[in-house]
């Protein structure tokens, strides 16, 4: 793998909730420089990272119902199309967990198709967070089937804002559900080429990390 295939896995991420300008136009520059696929912000730096990224070929995508996905469906749809609108084309969204432990799989179909359909009208790519350190294995295929189902674009492991991040087994799970219908983002932890690079042989084909210019630094050494 050449090293421009490897950073057009990265979604660049910069989710801190004291995260001012100065970070998104760093975050931007990186973005740019290291030919990234996108940057995961949250929905309120999106019109000024879109502007930045203008041209760049760089995609801005917003964290939808983050970190908790404790807001309503229609919130979560209002969020999606204000960001949309505000230049963002890829959607991160984070799954209602509590209704899913409570088993109500027609809430959890119902959220994913809305998002889903606002995305795809605007020709927007759809991601569907789990937050796996909180789910049981039957959850985490539950969802999955759902997804295989609704056909969001990709779904991912976790935020990397609960007790846990991405995980090689639940990759692999997700993955063995999916197959070839819906697309794996692992995210959560990943911080070194060796992580990136198993995530990768998991079944991931994006990456959403803090740490992707250490990674790119990684693999420059290693192909000396």
């Amino acid at each position: 793998m050449e090293k421009k295939d490897l950073a057009q896995m990265v979604d660049h991420t910069q989710l801190r909730a004291y995260a001012v300008t100065e970070d998104f136009e760093k975050l931007c520059k990186e973005a740019a420089d290291y030919g990234f696929k996108m940057v995961a912000i949250n929905s309120y730096p999106v019109k000024l990272c879109s502007e930045l990224l203008k041209g760049t070929g760089v995609h801005v995508g917003a964290a939808i119902g983050f970190p908790l996905g404790q807001t309503t469906i229609e919130n979560k749809v209002h969020e999606t199309k204000q960001a949309i609108e505000e230049g963002a084309d890829e959607i991160d969204y984070v799954i209602n967990i509590g209704r899913l432990k409570e088993k109500d799989y027609d809430y959890i179909e119902r959220e994913m198709a809305e998002i889903v359909k606002a995305c795809k009208e605007k020709n927007v790519l759809s991601k569907v967070i789990f937050e796996n350190c909180y789910l049981t294995d039957e959850e985490k295929v539950k969802v999955s089937e759902i997804a295989v189902k609704v056909k969001p674009d990709f779904i991912k492991t976790s935020t990397g804002f609960g007790t846990g991040g991405a995980t090689l087994e639940d990759v692999k799970l997700m993955k063995s559900i999916v197959k070839d219908e819906v697309k794996v983002k692992a995210a959560g932890g990943i911080r070194d080429l060796d992580t990136f690079l198993a995530m990768m042989e998991a079944g991931a084909e994006r990456i959403g990390t803090s740490a992707g210019i250490e990674i790119m630094n990684e693999f420059d050494k290693r192909n000396k």
